[in-house]
Parts: structure tokens; C-alpha cells; sequence
């Protein structure tokens, strides 16, 4: 007999007491390496242990994102945290309760069939034994692996799993306290403000320290290694200034700064790339069929989190310890100990909530910043919190794409075989796969930068995510042209490249059925076999009620519908967007239907869902980086976001599959919120626009063009 297939997470930190403690009576410590981001994935994490360990959640305390504490997960990304991380939670806590069901047995001198578990206490034949897991704790040896052999609770012995859970990072985020990194003050704290490096390979021509002094209006000094510089004082005002000032006052040389030219994507069209083609060759000779053909294109994006980058360490002279908002906290240790030169087990990453990054923001620089400085201050912690203009102009953006779309039509005008063509720089620069750390770049001696390369397909890809139609296509294709130069940084966000690839493809199919006279909700049907894909679908259109209110067109009234399975691994999403296009586009309804398989807490599945429409909406409508001899996006006038008041009303409506494998959901409205509403905008104006964002003055350009 087979042994059972561990989850990943679990096989890679296969000890159950890096998962599970009982460090007092009435009381249980679960370890998770996901970290909290503002998804409310510690609740959910909470809620598995609960179910698992048959114990009240109240008894259970989270730790998360600890190099010295926590399981090694890698990045809390991909909407992998529950898919991956949470059914590890689940086989260990279960492997658990089975290690202590077996020692009850032993030691009541029953079989452990007889035994159950009731708030931590054993149950024989549901009466009280006078044992529970803190009197067994001292005889059950938790320093073993995990062996997948503990039964999971069946879907109908849930108490918690599934229930919508209050959560349990919101109390101190609400009424005061020190949840946020930027709220952290430890004894002796200094401040710091590095004046970056305008780009890799720039160098320091000179600094006018008296300048930059008097600026400050209080004592500031200066920590310098290679083209590395930081301000540094007690009075954080002072250094704030200081740093403002420094701009001013110090010069650079081998300045390469971004041109107007290169912020539009199709500037990549023209750009050293490197091809590779997955999926079936494109057919030579199309033998007479029916050929369709559109690009679309997207601009560069920043994270634009709420709260700038934040980063504090501390090095006693043989241990630096580092607190970080990043995404992960193990491959963050990797790179700081290949740029300070020190082993992995001579530092410690500890996370601390932060607002929410979308993926690789400036994070891990912000911790590098401060670590580098610390090394040079023993026995001094130090805080560096970057500036507005600072996380803007230098934190990693989302890549410009270009996806280009060919179709070969059957009788029916139906793709009978499609080719997704996509443009892209890389998705993947983390200071653990495929990037430096900012900080590392401007020391003597740089790392050298890695050669181009992108997420892996077996991560779900970069550039190529969602590439692929789900759709039924008798042969399907992606050429994948990853440009390896770009004017900035690039680096992962929401999604990757899903929203444009699902942008184009969605917009493409919703082209392909009205040039067929076929309703949008049918089309996709038509060439749709997936059962969970079609529930979707015809679930949002019935919330919709997209029949007796079709997609009207060139009324300035528009309707839209997209469909996408997030990297055709995660859940399944469909949306229908309402919306009306005068000086303005003017969102007034987006209606979204979500098969996520078993959902942990439904609250917090549907904030994810609501949180990531909102994103894509402000992506579609408004967002774009600019260049301008530099990046000249560098605040909310210069890169606008959607405010409070563009928000529209939402409905959600989760497909209860609870008897189905847990699927990721952080990411998954983004693509089809982003196609719905290009797709109503269509219908709206009775043409077609296929750049984002779709701004007033494109929409001119385009109806000017007509």
C-alpha cells in the first residue's frame, strides 16, 4: 500500500512540532509560514487548526513568518496560502490529534476507535476520561515527521471551517496598538533615509553634506559604503528632511533615466527578446478558414500600497535580526546573507503587518536598507521607512504586456485553434528567485544581475499566466517573447500577467461572438465543457439577469461579461460589469459568481473577491506609470487610484462546493473584472478599445479616430 502523498508544505517541513504546540494548559500554538497581508489568511489558518484539533479557536494562538519559529514556505503569493499552505495546516493538525488519540488509547487501555476529542479533552464513548491533549503533551513525541496517516474531518463534522469567523488581526488594527511595522519603536531606535541610487550601475559624483545638514534642522550623520548612502539621526523629523533635501544635493553620474516612449508597451515590440513557444506549433497554411486578429496592451503599474516600505534590524555583532513586511521571510534571510556576507542561521526575518503589498513592492529593500546600515552601527537597531516619492519611483512595477491574439474559425465562429502572443518583461526580480536587493546594488562590488528569466510554469507562470485558454480549442499555443530590457525595475503584483492575458483573451472571445450573432453568455457556453467553468458562468448571468437585459450597444449603457480560472489551477470566477461611459467611465454594478472549492471563511473569501474587483477596476480605468526623464508617477495626483466614491455595488455569490479540494481566491477577479468591464465599455460605446488604461482621453482618440 502507498503511503499518502504529503502536501508540499508539509513534505518540506515534514516535523509536526514545527506546526503544532501545546505550551501550557488550555492553550495551542499552530506555526504557519503564510503571513498575514491583510487577507485575513491567520483566521482562516486558525479556523483549520480549530476543526482539526477538535479545540476552541480561542485557545489558539497564530505564530506566522518567523525564520526561527515558523515552517518555510516560501512567498505567501499565487493565491497559494489555503490551496497549498492550508491543507498542510490541515494534514498535520490531523496527524496530530491521531499522534494523542493513540496515547489515550495506551494509556486508558482502550482502542483509540473508542476516543474522540471535544475541546482538547478525551471522550470515551463520550464520556469524560479526565485526559486532554495537555496531560498527554509530556508523553506524545511531536519532533516527528508528518505521515499524512491522520484522518481529515469529513465536510460534515465542521465547526468552524466554513463559517464565516470574525478576525483575528482586525481588533488591534482598529482600536490602537502596535500591529504595523511603522509603528515599532524598540530602546535606542535610530532613523534612516537612503538616498537611492538612481539606477544599477549609477555612481555618487558628490554630496554636499553641509547642504543636506542644514536641511535637516537637527543632528543627522552619514553612513557611505561603495554608492550606498543613508542619513541617519535620532529625530526622525529631522532625518526626513534630510533625506527630502538630499535629492538636491547630491550628484550622480551614468544617470540612464526613462524616456516617454518607453512607458507605452508597445515599445517592447521592438526590444531584445527571449522566444519559446508552449503548446502545439501554429499551423502553416490556415487551409481557408475564417482568421481573426487584435492586440491589446496594458501600461507599467505600481503596487501603490497605502503605506510606504518600512524595514528595521539590528546587529549585536554576531546576530543581526530583521523585521519585514515582505512576502517571505526564509528567502529574504537567503539574500541578506548572500549581500552582508554572513550564514543564513546568523539572521533572523520576523514578520510584521503592514498594508497590503500585492506582491513584490519595496519590502524586502526597505529591510536590506536598514539591515546594511545596522551592520555598520553595532548594537544599534535602526528604522528606515521610505518616502512617498521614494516607494513610487523605486519600488519593482508590473511589467508593460502586449498580448496578440490569432484565431482560426470554424464554420460555427468558433476557435477551432488559438495563439496567445505575449510581450513581457519579467514577472519574477524577488531577492530569492530572480532579482537583487535594491540596497545590494549601490555596495561595492555589486552582485551582478541575473540573467532574464520569468516564473516557471510549474509556479504558474509570469508573463504566460492565464495564457491559455480554458476554453475548448482543439489546439492552442503561447509564444512567449520575454523582453529582457526595461526602463525600471519589474517585478511581481496581483496576478502577474493574468489580467492582461484575461483582458485580451475575454475581450477577444466576447469579439468573436458578436461577430458570430451569438449572445456573449451562450458563446461561452458553447465552447465550454468544464461543469465547474459553466456553473459559474451561468450562475453570474442569472444574478445578473442577463437575459431580459442584454448588452445593449453605442447607448452610452453598457454591459460585460468575463470568465477565467485563475492560472486554470485556482478557482473559478465569472463577472458581469454594469456601466455607463459619458465624460467618465462610471461603474454602477459588478456582479461576481466564484467557485473556490471548500471555503475556510466565507467573509473573508468574499473580501478577498470585492478587494480584487476594486483593484482590477482602478487598473482598467486609471492606472498607468509615466515616464519622464524618470518615473514621473510619484504621488496620488501623478498616478490617481480610484477613490472611495468611484467604488460600484457589489454582489457576490459563492458556489458552495465544500466536498472539493480548498482553491486560491486572492487573485482570481482580477482578469475577469478587467475584461467585463472593457467589454461593456464596447457594448456602451459601440466600439472597440483594446489599451488600457481606458482613460477619458483614450476613449477621445479612439471615437476621434471613427
Amino acid at each position: 500500500m502507498n503511503a499518502p502523498v504529503l502536501p508540499g508544505p508539509l513534505n518540506d517541513n515534514p516535523s509536526l512540532d514545527k506546526w503544532v504546540a501545546f505550551p501550557a494548559p488550555g492553550k495551542v500554538t499552530v506555526n504557519t509560514g503564510r503571513v498575514e497581508l491583510g487577507q485575513g489568511v491567520l483566521t482562516a489558518m486558525a479556523q483549520i487548526a480549530a476543526d482539526e484539533l477538535d479545540v476552541a479557536m480561542a485557545r489558539i494562538t497564530i505564530r506566522s513568518g518567523d525564520t526561527e519559529l515558523t515552517p518555510n514556505e516560501g512567498y505567501t503569493a499565487g493565491s497559494q496560502s489555503i490551496q497549498f499552505g492550508g491543507v498542510a495546516m490541515r494534514q498535520a493538525c490531523a496527524d496530530v490529534r491521531a499522534l494523542f488519540l493513540d496515547q489515550a488509547a495506551k494509556v486508558l487501555a482502550c482502542k483509540a476507535g473508542e476516543l474522540t476529542i471535544r475541546d482538547g479533552s478525551v471522550l470515551r464513548n463520550n464520556a469524560a476520561t479526565g485526559q486532554d491533549y495537555w496531560t498527554l503533551a509530556g508523553a506524545v513525541n511531536l519532533s516527528v515527521k508528518a505521515t499524512g496517516s491522520g484522518a481529515r474531518k469529513a465536510a460534515a463534522n465542521f465547526k468552524t471551517i466554513g463559517q464565516s469567523s470574525a478576525r483575528l488581526d482586525l481588533p488591534e488594527k482598529i482600536f490602537g496598538g502596535a500591529a504595523f511595522i511603522h509603528d515599532m519603536v524598540l530602546d535606542g531606535m535610530l532613523h534612516a533615509r537612503v538616498v537611492r541610487q538612481p539606477n544599477y550601475g549609477a555612481t555618487i559624483g558628490s554630496v554636499d553634506e553641509a547642504a543636506i545638514k542644514r536641511a535637516a534642522k537637527g543632528p543627522v550623520s552619514f553612513v557611505r559604503q561603495g554608492n550606498f548612502l543613508a542619513i541617519v539621526g535620532k529625530d526622525e523629523t529631522a532625518v526626513d528632511l534630510a533625506g527630502a533635501a538630499a535629492v538636491n544635493h547630491v550628484t550622480w553620474q551614468q544617470v540612464e533615466a526613462p524616456t516617454p516612449l518607453q512607458q507605452e508597451a508597445t515599445w517592447l515590440l521592438q526590444r531584445p527578446a527571449v522566444d519559446r513557444i508552449l503548446g502545439a506549433p501554429e499551423p502553416a497554411d490556415a487551409q481557408g478558414r475564417e482568421r481573426f486578429e487584435a492586440t491589446y496592451t496594458r501600461g507599467h503599474l505600481a503596487h501603490a500600497s497605502l503605506s510606504p516600505s518600512c524595514g528595521l534590524a539590528q546587529f549585536d555583532g554576531s546576530h543581526l535580526a530583521v523585521w519585514t513586511h515582505c512576502q517571505g521571510v526564509y528567502p529574504l534571510r537567503a539574500a541578506l546573507a548572500r549581500t552582508l556576507k554572513l550564514d543564513a542561521s546568523a539572521i533572523t526575518v520576523h514578520h510584521v503587518q503592514s498594508s497590503g503589498c500585492y506582491g513584490h513592492n519595496g519590502a524586502d529593500d526597505a529591510a536590506a536598507d536598514a539591515a546594511i546600515i545596522a551592520m555598520q552601527m553595532k548594537g544599534v537597531p535602526v528604522r528606515v521607512r521610505w518616502r512617498r516619492e521614494e516607494e513610487f519611483v523605486y519600488e519593482p512595477k508590473s511589467p508593460a504586456m502586449v498580448v496578440k491574439i490569432r484565431a482560426l474559425l470554424d464554420d460555427a465562429g468558433k476557435p477551432s485553434d488559438w495563439t496567445q502572443e505575449i510581450w513581457s518583461s519579467t514577472h519574477n526580480k524577488r531577492p530569492g528567485g530572480g532579482g537583487n536587493l535594491l540596497g545590494a546594488e549601490a555596495l561595492p562590488n555589486p552582485p551582478p544581475q541575473p540573467p532574464p528569466g520569468d516564473v516557471p510554469e510549474a509556479n504558474g507562470g509570469g508573463g504566460t499566466r492565464n495564457g491559455e485558454p480554458l476554453y475548448d480549442i482543439t489546439a492552442k499555443r503561447i509564444i512567449h517573447h520575454l523582453v529582457t530590457e526595461t526602463p525600471v525595475r519589474t517585478s511581481a503584483l496581483r496576478g502577474l500577467g493574468a489580467m492582461p492575458n484575461v483582458f485580451a483573451m475575454e475581450c477577444c472571445i466576447d469579439e468573436l461572438a458578436e461577430r458570430a450573432g451569438i449572445d456573449p453568455v451562450e458563446y461561452r457556453l458553447s465552447i465550454t465543457s468544464d461543469p465547474r467553468a459553466r456553473a459559474v458562468i451561468e450562475k453570474v448571468a442569472a444574478m445578473a439577469n442577463w437575459q431580459s437585459a442584454p448588452p445593449s450597444g453605442g447607448a452610452g449603457h453598457g454591459r460585460g461579461i468575463a470568465f477565467s480560472r485563475y492560472k486554470n489551477r485556482a478557482a473559478y470566477s465569472a463577472c458581469v460589469v454594469e456601466l455607463d461611459v459619458d465624460e467618465t467611465i462610471s461603474l454602477r454594478h459588478v456582479w461576481c459568481a466564484t467557485d473556490a472549492g471548500l471555503v475556510i471563511n466565507p467573509d473573508g473569501v468574499i473580501n478577498q473577491l470585492e478587494g480584487g474587483i476594486i483593484q482590477s477596476a482602478s487598473w482598467v480605468l486609471k492606472e498607468q506609470v509615466r515616464f519622464d526623464n524618470g518615473v514621473s508617477s510619484f504621488d496620488w495626483e501623478t498616478y490617481p487610484v480610484l477613490k472611495f466614491s468611484e467604488v460600484p455595488e457589489m454582489t457576490i455569490e459563492l458556489i458552495n462546493t465544500k466536498d472539493e479540494v480548498p482553491l486560491g481566491v486572492g487573485e482570481v477577479t482580477a482578469g475577469p473584472t478587467a475584461a467585463a468591464i472593457g467589454n461593456a465599455v464596447s457594448h456602451a460605446l459601440g466600439t472597440r478599445i483594446r489599451d488600457l488604461p481606458l482613460t477619458r482621453e483614450r476613449i477621445m482618440a479612439t471615437l476621434l479616430k471613427e
